[in-house]
């Protein structure tokens, strides 16, 4: 007698991930890598500033907050004084 064919499946496969910006074209110059972000937790603080135009923005922040949060504040407080 013949075995019977096993019906496993192949494992999935691994999705590339890529680790998140730290630093970003800005809004005023367009300047494309030109804005560092720098974040101190122990003051729930971060900022970002632009190392060509020298505009900078502070807000507020917690544990979660990556980098990426922090620029889009920034973006979103542009729109909302420019609307």
């Amino acid at each position: 007698m013949a075995r019977r064919k096993s019906k496993r499946k192949a494992p999935p496969k691994r999705k590339m991930t890529q680790p998140l910006e730290k630093v970003f074209t800005c809004p005023f110059c367009n300047h494309e890598k030109s804005c560092d972000v720098k974040m101190e937790l122990d003051k729930n603080t971060a900022h970002i500033r632009c190392t060509v135009c020298s505009e900078d923005f502070q807000t507020v922040i917690n544990y979660l907050t990556e980098p990426i949060d922090v620029y889009n504040e920034w973006i979103d407080a542009c729109e909302s004084v420019n609307s």
